[in-house]
C-alpha cells in the first residue's frame, strides 16, 4: 500500500501486513539496507519528524527493543522468513486519501526509520504496514479517530502485475452484498480465526482441532504479508490425501521442498482437473476457494497445493487464498467478513 510519510509527504510503497506491527521505512543514508527501486526516506527533510525516547510509553509497546535506559528508541525485529530490520521509533505525519476528497492527516503516527535492513523484502517495497492487532500497529493509531472502527482490503491475484489493491479504513471500507462472518479474537497482536474443516471438491472432508498450540481463542490467524498457507502436520496430511484422490496428474517436486504436494501441469486442461477448496470458519462461514487461489506456478510445468507445514509454530490462512475476496475486519464486534470480489474494480 502506498503511504504519504512526513511534512511534505514522501511516498512510500509498503507491505500491507495483518501479521506485522510496526510502520516502518528504510531510511537515508541506510548503506547496510536491501537495495529498493525507490528512494529512501530522508528524515532530514521532514519538518515533522521527532525521534522517541527508549522510556516513552509507545517505544515500551515494541516487542523488540534493545535500547539502554535515556537513548533514542531502538528496534530490532526478525521475521520468521529470517529478514531483519533495525532503526530508530519515531513520530511522522501521514497524509491518507479521504471519500471527503480532501486530504486527510495523522499527526503523530510511531514510526520506524530503518538504518539496517536485510532479507527476502520485494525490491518494490520501501517500508512496511503494520495492520496488526498491536497498539502500534496503523490500524490502532489511525482507525479510533475515524466514524467506525473497520479496515478491509481486496488483494488482486499476484499473477496481475498492472493492477493495484485496495485497503479501506473506516466506514467506506464495510464489505457489502453477499458475505460470510466468523468472529475473531486478537492474541498476541494477531488476528485469530476459529477453521473448522476443509473441503476437497469431489473428496472428502479434513477435520480441523479446534485448539491449537500457542492460541488460546482460535485455531488459525489471519495474515496478508504471508503467501502461502500454514497447517498443522496432520491436517496438512490428510489434505494432501483427500486433493490427491481427486487430481489425476502427475504428481511433480516443488523445487524449493517446500509445499509437499505438486503436479505435472502442461496446459489449460490439465489446470481444469484441479479442485476448488473450501475453508469453513466458524459461524458458518464457507469459503470456497478456486484452483487459483489454492495452487501456485512454482517452476515451468510445476503446479503446487499453495499450503505447508507449519511445524510448531502458528497456523496461518495467507494471502494467495485471500485473492480477490474482500475481508473486512470490524473491530467494534470482534468479526472478519468475506466477500468474493473483482478486486481489480473495487
Amino acid at each position: 500500500m502506498e503511504l504519504r510519510v512526513g511534512t511534505p509527504p514522501f511516498s512510500i510503497l509498503a507491505i500491507a501486513d495483518t501479521g506485522s506491527d510496526l510502520i516502518w521505512a528504510n531510511c537515508v543514508p541506510c548503506t547496510k539496507c536491501y537495495k529498493q527501486t525507490a528512494p529512501y526516506f530522508d528524515p532530514g527533510k521532514s519538518s515533522s519528524y521527532r525521534t522517541l525516547p527508549c522510556q516513552s510509553n509507545i517505544c515500551k509497546a515494541l516487542a523488540h527493543r534493545p535500547c539502554a535506559g535515556g537513548s533514542s528508541c531502538e528496534y530490532r525485529y526478525e521475521y520468521d522468513d529470517g529478514s531483519k530490520i533495525d532503526g530508530v521509533l519515531s513520530t511522522e505525519d501521514l497524509t491518507f486519501d479521504s471519500s471527503a476528497g480532501s486530504p486527510l492527516v495523522f499527526s503523530n503516527i510511531a514510526f520506524g526509520c530503518n538504518s539496517q535492513s536485510s532479507g527476502v523484502f520485494s525490491r518494490r517495497a520501501g517500508g512496511l504496514a503494520g495492520l496488526s492487532g498491536s497498539p502500534i500497529s496503523l490500524v490502532s493509531q489511525i482507525v479510533p479517530s475515524l466514524d467506525k472502527r473497520y479496515f478491509s482490503y481486496c488483494l488482486v491475484p499476484m499473477s496481475d502485475a498492472q493492477a493495484s489493491s485496495k485497503v479501506i479504513f473506516g466506514s467506506t471500507g464495510v464489505v457489502a452484498g453477499s458475505k460470510v462472518t466468523t468472529p475473531m479474537t486478537v492474541e498476541d497482536s494477531f488476528f485469530v480465526l476459529r477453521l473448522e474443516e476443509i473441503i476437497v471438491d469431489g473428496a472428502g472432508s479434513v477435520p480441523v482441532p479446534p485448539s491449537a498450540p500457542g492460541l488460546k481463542t482460535g485455531n488459525i490467524i489471519i495474515d496478508s504479508g504471508t503467501t502461502l498457507n500454514y497447517l498443522h502436520t496432520g491436517v496438512l496430511s490428510s489434505l494432501v490425501q483427500e486433493v490427491s484422490r481427486v487430481v489425476s496428474l502427475p504428481k511433480a517436486t516443488d523445487p524449493d521442498r517446500l509445499m509437499p504436494l505438486c503436479f505435472t501441469v502442461t496446459g489449460e486442461s490439465d489446470r481444469q482437473k484441479l479442485p476448488f477448496i473450501t475453508f469453513k470458519f466458524a459461524g458458518e462461514a464457507s469459503l470456497r476457494l478456486s484452483p487459483t487461489s489454492m495452487f501456485m506456478q512454482e517452476a515451468h510445468q510445476v503446479v503446487c497445493l499453495a499450503v505447508t507445514d507449519s511445524g510448531s509454530d502458528t497456523a496461518i490462512f495467507g494471502y494467495l487464498a485471500q485473492q480477490n475476496i474482500h475481508v473486512g475486519y470490524d473491530l467494534d464486534i470482534s468479526a472478519v467478513s468475506f466477500a468474493s470480489a473483482d478486486c481489480t474494480k473495487l
